[in-house]
């Protein structure tokens, strides 16, 4: 286990961001609170993650001082459109149609809130995807439900397993939390 000078707190419910960081060896607790995801209609596609992640983190600010808080957030843009969480099946549906036989962008971004001070560092990815079949978009939202993921799909997951031709970048910041990043970022913190 990777021990910290102060506690860590992961802010964020995402199930996959929690293992990644246990796969790591870090001792965590997880403290999530309610945060706009909103962001400037003139930001860059590129920087709405890190933008995100910055106010997740803001959100903190002055709530957990003897804390190292770590948020983070994934937007995947296909042909300069930003897909988030789907809102339903057809939405779903929409989104994986959209990246089926295409390339589409996945940008992580992680902050973290030490103090007073807020370090934001974003990794992109690019990801391939083979052309799909309604069937198997249809098979995939049914069984894995993914409307808690951004463009409607997790990489780690059956439509991942089948239908990603090649990735060109890390597999964990498309999965969500760049743990190489993370590992960077929280290493001045090791004792």
């Amino acid at each position: 286990m990777i021990s910290l000078q102060r506690p860590l707190i992961l802010a964020s419910n995402s199930p996959r961001r929690k293992q990644l960081l246990t796969d790591a060896g870090f001792d965590f607790t997880v403290e999530v609170l309610p945060t706009n995801e909103n962001y400037p209609a003139n930001l860059p596609a590129a920087a709405v993650a890190a933008y995100i992640s910055h106010e997740k983190a803001e959100m903190f600010r002055g709530l957990r001082p003897g804390s190292i808080v770590l948020t983070a957030d994934t937007i995947v843009i296909a042909n300069d459109q930003i897909l988030g969480k789907p809102a339903d099946f057809n939405d779903a549906v929409r989104m994986l149609a959209l990246l089926s036989g295409k390339s589409h962008t996945v940008v992580t971004a992680v902050s973290i809130l030490s103090g007073e001070a807020i370090q934001t560092v974003s990794d992109a990815a690019k990801v391939y995807f083979r052309k799909l079949d309604e069937s198997e978009i249809s098979y995939y939202i049914d069984n894995y439900k993914p409307y808690d993921k951004a463009g409607a799909y997790g990489i780690q997951e059956w439509i991942g397993m089948t239908g990603i031709e090649k990735i060109e970048g890390s597999f964990y910041t498309i999965m969500g939390l760049p743990v190489h990043i993370v590992y960077r970022m929280l290493k001045p913190y090791f004792r």
